[in-house]
């Protein structure tokens, strides 16, 4: 097992499975730049990590997921970058916001995220980054990015539309407003919804499962899925053949082969 604390977010690798949790729950786990930057290079270290199998991305307490920017540590940047003249303020989309949807969509691993509560504007986008989505009853979900005067971050404007459509997605985004989970569930945002009080439970259980299953297969499936969005079917075709013949050779495709017609429970190498 190996351990890293930050004050902010949290890092641990146990058995092949990483759990990476937003540590502010004082401020409903909004990104300041120490957030930002301790999620990134943890979400980067789990991707680099070949003994991470499958990822769990949570959160502290049980309020809020991620509320986005931490907007007075935003105010302050705004002020400054006024009174000088120069810089960007907005540059924390470039430097993290960005990152951070690249680790988790191009990592060759699942991601799971384990919505614990409010997951709104930047935090409403790493969830929709990941693969899978565990949802506490008592969560939410709101854009928020127009609510102030801003435009959509974190890859919301690609994995929205893809999830619910661009006429939802353009409602959602224009007229941001709280969806309760079940309205999540039921626009296909969310794949799995729990009570609250299991949300713990069942965002492990998910990610273990993941974590302990055939990990090339999932970065192929994962890769697959990414390229068929904007790929024509004969282009997604070929690109099947190649994820194929590389989940083919892989170690658990021979052990699944042998545990069917063994009639036994394959145990994965991840290999």
């Amino acid at each position: 097992m190996a351990d890293h604390v930050a004050d902010t977010v949290l890092y641990e690798v146990t058995d092949g499975l990483a759990t990476i949790t937003i540590n502010r729950p004082d401020a409903m786990n909004a990104m300041n730049t120490a957030a930002k930057v301790a999620l990134r290079d943890a979400l980067q270290s789990a991707a680099a990590d070949t003994a991470v199998r499958a990822v769990l991305l949570t959160a502290a307490g049980s309020r809020a997921f991620c509320v986005g920017q931490d907007l007075k540590e935003h105010v302050a940047t705004l002020t400054a970058t006024r009174e000088s003249g120069s810089g960007n303020a907005l540059s924390t989309v470039q430097e993290h916001y960005n990152p951070v949807v690249r680790a988790i969509t191009g990592m060759e691993k699942p991601v799971v995220a384990g919505v614990n509560g409010v997951a709104a504007g930047a935090g409403f986008g790493f969830a929709l980054a990941c693969d899978y989505r565990v949802v506490a009853d008592s969560a939410s979900f709101n854009t928020s990015f127009a609510g102030v005067a801003l435009t959509a971050d974190s890859g919301v404007s690609w994995t929205l539309p893809r999830l619910i459509g661009q006429s939802r997605a353009a409602d959602l985004l224009l007229f941001p407003r709280s969806i309760s989970a079940q309205d999540a569930y039921e626009l296909g945002i969310v794949n799995k919804l729990v009570p609250a009080a299991d949300l713990a439970a069942e965002a492990l259980a998910v990610a273990r499962k993941l974590a302990d299953g055939p990990t090339v297969a999932y970065a192929a499936l994962k890769a697959s899925l990414a390229y068929g969005a904007g790929h024509t079917l004969s282009e997604t075709l070929e690109k099947e053949d190649e994820l194929q013949t590389k989940a083919g050779a892989s170690e658990d495709h021979t052990i699944a082969v042998q545990a069917f017609l063994d009639k036994a429970k394959p145990k994965y190498l991840g290999r």
